[in-house]
């Protein structure tokens, strides 16, 4: 008898069993019951091809209630890593705008950018030398390819990711201002210079992205980081970052916003999470992010209010029932 979790483009993980040689897997449990009788965005998985050429995989959750001809805002979700990927099963997280985005009416992309596994060594090892470069660059690609197919909103676009997704989404929220109307970027690289400096793992940098050290070209590293494109963000931009984040250290945020604030009036909000690291660990923390990323997305993407969103949450009391 074999046991394993599993998940599925309609559900989280759940507990399987396989009790017979060549016997299909069975479901045994049903943690989320609720979710039978919830409408949930269709979600396929999307090829393109890149401005190089270069064959680009992704996925893409349709809203809810999707018709044929309309074009939808875009929640643009990018993966860290980047030695990582998505796959075709549960997209949904407090960090990721998932089905809680399709059923608020937004289409959901999460492109699988050069440098991400799951597509053998030469793909992985495709983006090394190279960082913010082509790899972000399929991103983009892969907005211009949902634009072409009559989907997105090329007006309204947001993107949002952590650690190295949240550098991409500083990247593309300051280098590639004009194509992205509002960013929730997540324990992210802003600075890379000052990143080795300050990380738990320093050596990563050189071993699968840079391929080369900061001191033997300064100016390299300093024009591929977010800082350095500032000046010309108009993207409306939240920060959040876990206050005792030693992988990116919070210092990434303040850089950014520092210099967003300072340089621009380009709409910027600041939020530490205490006593969480490198990802929110705690339920109250998770629930806090995803109610401000998507109230982030609510007002830049749709403007559902009027000015920049306030720092406070407030939230309706909801009954529990045994």
């Amino acid at each position: 008898m074999t046991a394993f979790v599993a998940d599925a483009p309609t559900h989280p993980n759940e507990l399987y069993l396989i009790e017979k040689r060549n016997q299909a897997p069975k479901r045994v449990t049903n943690s989320n019951p609720w979710l039978e009788g919830l409408k949930l965005g269709r979600q396929e998985m999307v090829t393109y091809e890149a401005r190089d050429g270069k064959e680009i995989q992704g996925l893409l959750i349709y809203p809810v209630n999707y018709q044929e001809g309309q074009r939808y805002a875009v929640i643009t979700v990018v993966h860290g890593g980047p030695e990582s990927h998505y796959n075709n099963d549960w997209l949904t997280a407090y960090s990721l705008a998932g089905q809680v985005g399709a059923a608020q009416n937004y289409a959901v992309f999460y492109p699988n950018y050069r440098g991400s596994t799951g597509r053998g060594v030469e793909f992985l090892m495709s983006s090394q030398g190279d960082l913010a470069g082509a790899e972000f660059d399929d991103i983009v690609d892969g907005v211009d390819y949902l634009i072409e197919e009559g989907i997105a909103d090329g007006d309204r676009v947001g993107v949002t990711g952590g650690s190295y997704g949240g550098y991409a989404t500083g990247w593309l929220s300051t280098k590639y201002t004009d194509r992205f109307a509002a960013g929730v970027m997540f324990v992210g690289i802003s600075d890379n210079i000052s990143k080795w400096g300050t990380s738990d793992i320093p050596e990563e940098l050189y071993l699968v992205h840079a391929r080369k050290r900061i001191w033997e070209d300064y100016q390299f590293f300093l024009e591929r980081s977010p800082i350095y494109h500032a000046g010309n963000a108009k993207t409306p931009l939240l920060i959040m970052a876990g206050k005792e984040d030693t992988r990116v250290d919070p210092g990434q945020s303040y850089e950014l916003y520092r210099h967003l604030k300072t340089r621009t009036d380009t709409p910027v909000r600041l939020v530490l999470y205490p006593g969480e690291g490198h990802g929110n660990a705690h339920a109250t923390a998770r629930y806090d992010y995803n109610l401000r990323m998507m109230r982030w997305f609510n007002q830049y993407l749709k403007g559902e209010e009027e000015g920049k969103p306030d720092s406070e949450i407030e939230l309706e009391a909801v009954g529990v029932s045994n």
